[in-house]
């Protein structure tokens, strides 16, 4: 299904928007996709009342990659940020050798981040303009958007969601992987790891999931994910196809002890790619096992494994491609005063990410934000993605792998100004996808200054 139809009606988030200063304090204010949500726990503090938490591997929600000390909830953000960068190749090569270009965007943006005694709200809007110097025939108006929302239906029930959305032409403007605010626990990770050059694009993705503890130690629970990825034009991309992804599970958790959890899951997904003609879909089905340890909502480590069986259509006359094969993952997200960190790694049958079909991935990221001084904060990311494509041998097509770094400083400016600078290093192996191979090395430095209010609500 190549159309997008976001959760969001009306709101849309900045995914990749530079950080933002706070307007008092010594703290800053998180970044739009790294906001304060109680993004492993259903509670404040963990067993509070008997309540369980929801462990990473089934929660779907994103690790917290800001410190405590810039956690901020009840307040209006809203701003506007100028950002030019150097990047050395933006269309891949061009009669054999990469192009370079700068570009300039303007991004205003407005967060709302609210808490009650039930429920935590985080929606982001802002709508960014993005021009290039050489290739202007790529500039572009861009919709950038998110919405986390955590509600306790009852004492027993609790309810959370995200949905992202994202229109954008900027190389490293991707959520999930040179992003330092998306990496999670989930056994169902999205793969957005084939990063083309400039090119016209569309990301969207939701998740939800709803929990009940019927026992004083016993929780189960339901979660649905999607992930769409969609290409304005692919003859800006060749080599790359448009995909889209739905999954389900079905978990039970059991609290053998204080702060430690052991559970089953069972999952299912249906992974489609978009070639030129026609269409590659694959089906799995996993049961899964894992345990995770959460003395806190600030400390958590995870692990889970199990079967995975896949089944892939594949255009007539090739016959069906069946197969069993492991599934396994490890996390760890730990949330300090000064410090967050956030690591995971994992193995699974995933969604193309625009190659030619579904994948075995292997994806390790992680990430550091770190508060150097008052008003001098740094942060690094990176990841490591191998998609080995299921039918490498029937298709004749190769796998690759992406790697990617991103390392900056965000420097507080008074109350209302921050000025970012920031390096990105991308390297790529897809041999058969065209728009990339030739060009697998992209550089890019970057530099932000920002204006950002905050206003508390209810005062």
């Amino acid at each position: 299904m190549r159309k997008f139809e976001p959760i969001l009606v009306a709101l849309v988030a900045v995914l990749t928007a530079p950080g933002w200063s706070q307007a008092n304090g010594a703290s800053t204010a998180p970044l739009p996709l790294a906001g304060p949500g109680k993004v492993i726990a259903s509670d404040d503090a963990p067993d509070n009342d008997d309540r369980m938490l929801t462990p990473p591997p089934v929660s779907g929600q994103p690790f917290p990659t800001v410190p405590l000390s810039e956690e901020r909830s009840n307040y209006l953000y809203g701003g506007l940020a100028f950002t030019s960068a150097y990047t050395d190749n933006v269309l891949g090569a061009v009669n054999g050798r990469p192009l370079s270009d700068v570009s300039y965007s303007l991004a205003p943006m407005l967060t709302l981040d609210q808490t009650t005694p039930r429920a935590h709200e985080l929606l982001t809007y802002a709508p960014g303009f993005t021009f290039y110097q050489r290739t202007s025939a790529r500039d572009e108006a861009d919709q950038n958007a998110s919405l986390n929302f955590d509600y306790r239906l009852s004492p027993h029930v609790s309810f959370s969601a995200i949905d992202r959305f994202q229109k954008s032409s900027n190389v490293f403007s991707n959520p999930d992987f040179v992003s330092a605010g998306t990496i999670s626990g989930s056994t169902q990770p999205a793969n957005f790891s084939v990063i083309p050059p400039v090119a016209n694009l569309l990301i969207n993705l939701g998740n939800a999931t709803l929990t009940y503890q019927f026992g004083l130690n016993e929780m189960m629970g339901v979660n649905g994910t999607f992930a769409n990825l969609h290409f304005a034009n692919l003859a800006e991309v060749p080599g790359l196809y448009d995909a889209s992804s739905q999954a389900g599970s079905a978990f039970f958790s059991y609290r053998v002890a204080p702060g430690h959890y052991v559970g089953t899951i069972y999952q299912y997904q249906r992974l489609v790619s978009y070639p030129t003609a026609g269409s590659l879909e694959t089906q799995t089905n996993a049961a899964l096992l894992f345990y995770t340890y959460c003395p806190s909502r600030w400390f958590s480590v995870s692990f889970f494994g199990g079967p995975q069986y896949a089944n892939t259509v594949q255009p007539q006359p090739q016959p069906l491609l069946k197969g069993w094969t492991p599934a396994a993952g490890t996390s760890a997200s730990w949330q300090g005063r000064m410090t967050a960190l956030a690591v995971s790694y994992s193995h699974s049958v995933a969604g193309s990410g625009g190659l030619i079909e579904a994948v075995h991935m292997d994806n390790a990221s992680a990430s550091l934000r770190q508060q150097i001084t008052k008003t001098l904060t740094g942060t690094v990311a990176g990841a490591y993605v191998q998609n080995d494509l299921l039918s490498s041998a029937i298709l004749g097509f190769n796998s690759g792998h992406s790697i990617a770094a991103t390392a900056s400083l965000q420097q507080r400016l008074g109350q209302h100004f921050t000025v970012q600078l920031g390096y990105t290093r991308l390297h790529q192996s897809y041999s058969n996808v065209a728009v990339i191979s030739l060009a697998p090395d992209t550089n890019r430095e970057f530099f932000t200054l920002s204006y950002q209010f905050s206003r508390p609500l209810g005062k």
